[in-house]
């Protein structure tokens, strides 16, 4: 016969075998990220994190969708629709000076990738040739956003051409087919543009063209960070690791993502990440972190934005972005095999 100590040891096992299964369990926390455009090279090392489960890991839930330019990616940011997105840093300044509630936390292009091509055989032969075109792109285009100050550079009235609005896949087509005279592309996407028009490309990089604002640069909602810190700290912490490591071995980062992906090819999404890694490189990436932002740099973009696109509101620029999230020891290098950013 158990005595009573036994039967109360028995009782209290059979409690905590019911209990414990039913502890509540902490769900992760959910991030969706809005990307620039539809996914491609430059985004592999999210895709690479994501299938490895770094973001798991972290106790993230992260969902990636694909965007349609920076003006939308910027406005769904700003709105709280979604809590992260990938945008270019010259838009974004336009963006804050109309109250968008938008922080940068890493800069994935250190260079910009904005480019217009055209087809030479149209007698277009600079941007001085553009008045009168049609340039199509999609609505939310960096490009467009930015186009003022690349026509006051060359002298052209910036309201001489015609904006003709196309979804992201239908910009070279559309060229091809003389539906418009100009269009835009980044420069990790050169190889594309280079393989289907030929000889017959026409083309202008606006770091040439002496307008190098930072590029491609992660934000977030203001009103998100403020109360989720730890949540952004932690994407953070994952996203810059995950860009170092494709530095090192791209490989699986582009597997990743064309695993994740239908209808991208390898090869190209290669060649794209190859790109995107000279437009990460430059001295600040390489000797301050990766991802790091250099507040002079950053008064210059403010700068250029201002004169030739108008601030509304006028602001401090050091307080839309931060680089409290980034870990100094993880550097960007010049890549191996580098194809020469040669705007």
């Amino acid at each position: 016969m158990k005595s009573p100590i036994r039967r109360a040891f028995g009782l209290l096992a059979f409690v905590v075998l019911i209990v414990l299964p039913q502890q509540p369990t902490f769900a992760a926390d959910k991030v969706s990220v809005a990307l620039n455009w539809v996914p491609g090279g430059d985004h592999a090392a999210m895709y690479y994190a994501k299938q490895l489960g770094w973001y798991k890991d972290a106790n993230l839930d992260v969902d990636l969708e694909a965007g349609k330019g920076s003006v939308g990616v910027l406005q769904r940011v700003s709105n709280g629709l979604t809590q992260v997105g990938l945008a270019d840093m010259g838009v974004a300044i336009t963006a804050r000076g109309k109250d968008a509630r938008i922080v940068g936390v890493m800069n994935i292009y250190a260079n910009t990738a904005l480019g217009m091509y055209w087809l030479k055989s149209t007698g277009i032969d600079g941007v001085k040739d553009f008045a009168g075109k049609k340039i199509g792109v999609p609505a939310g285009d960096a490009q467009r956003a930015l186009w003022p100050a690349l026509a006051a550079r060359y002298g052209v009235d910036a309201s001489s051409v015609t904006w003709v609005n196309l979804d992201p896949n239908g910009k070279l087509p559309a060229l091809k087919a003389h539906a418009v005279d100009i269009t835009t592309n980044f420069y990790n996407l050169h190889h594309i543009m280079s393989r289907e028009l030929g000889s017959d490309m026409g083309y202008l990089s606006w770091a040439k063209a002496g307008i190098n604002p930072y590029g491609l640069t992660i934000f977030v909602n203001s009103d998100y960070l403020a109360t989720n810190k730890d949540v952004v700290a932690r994407f953070v912490k994952v996203t810059q690791r995950a860009y170092q490591e494709c530095v090192k071995a791209s490989d699986p980062c582009v597997q990743a993502l064309v695993d994740a992906y239908s209808g991208l090819k390898t090869e190209n999404e290669t060649v794209n990440w190859q790109l995107t890694m000279q437009l990460m490189s430059d001295e600040v990436s390489r000797t301050k972190g990766l991802g790091f932002m250099d507040p002079a740099r950053m008064q210059n973009d403010y700068d250029l934005v201002a004169k030739y696109l108008g601030v509304t509101a006028p602001f401090d620029v050091k307080t839309m972005y931060t680089d409290e999230f980034l870990d100094p020891a993880i550097k960007m290098v010049e890549p191996k095999d580098p194809i020469k950013f040669n705007p």
